[in-house]
């Protein structure tokens, strides 16, 4: 099956517009004189210029206005703005062109804007006047830029997929309406919310109308409405130990108390967590797949968490961030289907069923928290982009989004199978491998007391990115293994890429 990627057709033309406005910015410099000062005004106006000029504000070879347009726009005499030119032109940092115009000189040395105090001192003493939650050793474990093998969090759209994204893309920009014109609902397009909602009844067991889904950019994005619309002094809540460290730092930044739940085979442990933490005013959790265990949340705890919530008031926070992929065993229907307190918020993403870039996500919320939601997303960004919302739209409505899960269940069930046996043959005496029903990523515990940590940096060293598990542990006692990310890797480079993880155990 062929495969591409966006980084397959370079955006030429892109290149070319952005280009051509970049020269133009000195059109738009906020050029200011004071009549009342002692400085003449064509000394002003060169004082300014020259500023821009070695901050790097207006970049060598930009093209400055015309003197007739400078004066009209400052509301100067045209002689004044003449003379600023000329000593830029006599001081070498601008240049004439008989019928082009006046340019910045495209020769200045490149450490010129930083000898002269230019922004990058500026912004090296700066002060942050708030304090942001410490993120000591972090890495986020879904960067999209290292490409290594085994990398977590990695999509690739299959060139069937790709050519569809661009013929929608075009045909939506051949139509441009007026709702791309104006402001939007927050909620998200009507079409898009609906497309979500038939999908998660269908596939999530979700119970929904589209008036409770909200379009957001992701999951993250969703997680940090739901810590806006918790209100109070006292916003205990529940993490999962191990967890999704995003979500725990996001949690601390908005100012709630965290309290780390241990995590075992059957999901997160609620006697421990109300044992902790009985008026917890929410939960996260990744039921489905847990994060990054893989672990499924049984029956009996699921139902176990719903009545707790029931009873307390409190809201449970349901991340399903990889539900699209499940490759065997019975289909899991989703925790927010079983409640009937209205209790569960929703959330799930687009962007790793598509491609990350699309930055689109969604949260289905109980309708009692609608408006505080869509108030929280008011004040955050408005609402998401329409041009990307409608072409998504268009891809679940003609029926491309099935068939395109479909496919990438086929293609990552391949991918997965065929790196728990290269694990297997090459390093089965020192790591344990059971590959998971679901998700993009599986866990090797590791033996005879390896670290994770070490072997996380030998492996890099020969171009290869596994993930200690040992590092997203609050208080619970640390487990060591390795996540390594299966989706998106070709059969062809997991061999090669398990020989130099085999040469990292060695070492």
């Amino acid at each position: 099956m062929k495969h591409t990627t966006w980084s397959n057709r370079p955006p030429v033309v892109f290149e070319r517009i952005f280009v051509k406005s970049r020269q133009s910015w000195a059109e738009l410099y906020a050029f200011e004189v004071d009549r009342a000062a002692d400085t003449p005004v064509f000394r002003q106006i060169y004082l300014q210029l020259r500023s821009a000029i070695l901050s790097g504000m207006l970049r060598p070879g930009a093209k400055l206005p015309s003197t007739r347009e400078l004066s009209v726009q400052l509301g100067v005499s045209r002689s004044a703005v003449v003379s600023a030119f000329e000593e830029l032109l006599a001081e070498g940092y601008a240049s004439g062109k008989k019928g082009a115009g006046t340019f910045i000189a495209a020769d200045l040395p490149e450490p010129f804007a930083a000898t002269h105090g230019g922004n990058k001192q500026r912004t090296a003493v700066a002060k942050s006047p708030v304090s942001s939650p410490d993120l000591g050793g972090f890495v986020d474990v879904t960067m999209q830029s290292d490409e290594r093998p085994f990398n977590l969090g990695r999509t690739l759209v299959d060139a069937r997929t790709a050519e569809l994204w661009r013929k929608l893309s075009a045909r939506m920009l051949r139509s441009f309406g007026r709702q791309h014109l104006g402001y939007g609902d927050p909620h998200g397009m009507p079409e898009l919310r609906k497309s979500v909602c038939d999908y998660l009844q269908a596939a999530r067991a979700v119970r929904c109308e589209p008036e409770q889904v909200v379009i957001t950019a992701g999951t993250q994005q969703a997680v940090d409405i739901v810590t806006r619309v918790m209100q109070g002094s006292d916003r205990q809540v529940w993490i999962e130990d191990p967890g999704y460290a995003l979500t725990r730092l996001a949690l601390v930044a908005a100012g709630a108390k965290v309290c780390p739940i241990p995590v075992d085979q059957h999901g997160v442990n609620v006697t421990e967590g109300i044992r902790r933490a009985p008026k917890a005013r929410a939960v996260f959790i990744t039921p489905s797949h847990q994060f990054p265990k893989g672990v499924v949340l049984s029956m009996a705890r699921g139902l176990e968490l719903l009545a707790w919530a029931r009873e307390s008031g409190a809201w449970i926070v349901e991340d399903d961030y990889a539900s699209e992929f499940r490759y065997g065993g019975r289909p899991l229907a989703s925790l927010q289907g079983l409640d009937e307190a209205e209790r569960v918020i929703y959330i799930g993403t687009l962007n790793k069923a598509l491609f990350p870039g699309l930055r689109l996500g969604y949260a289905v919320v109980p309708l009692s928290l609608v408006r505080a939601f869509m108030t929280a997303r008011y004040l955050m960004d408005r609402q998401p982009s329409s041009l990307c919302q409608t072409v998504a739209a268009a891809f679940m409505e003609e029926g491309h989004f099935a068939a395109h899960i479909r496919r990438m269940r086929e293609m990552y069930r391949d991918q997965r199978d065929a790196l728990a046996a290269a694990l297997g043959r090459r390093l089965g005496d020192y790591l344990t491998v059971d590959p998971p029903d679901q998700g993009m990523h599986l866990v090797a515990y590791t033996r005879r007391g390896l670290s994770d940590v070490t072997i996380e940096r030998a492996a890099r060293e020969h171009g290869v990115v596994v993930r200690a598990m040992s590092r997203l542990y609050v208080d619970a006692p640390e487990q060591s293994a390795l996540m390594l990310g299966f989706s998106g890797y070709p059969h062809q480079i997991i061999a090669p890429a398990i020989a130099r993880l085999a040469r990292a155990f060695e070492r």
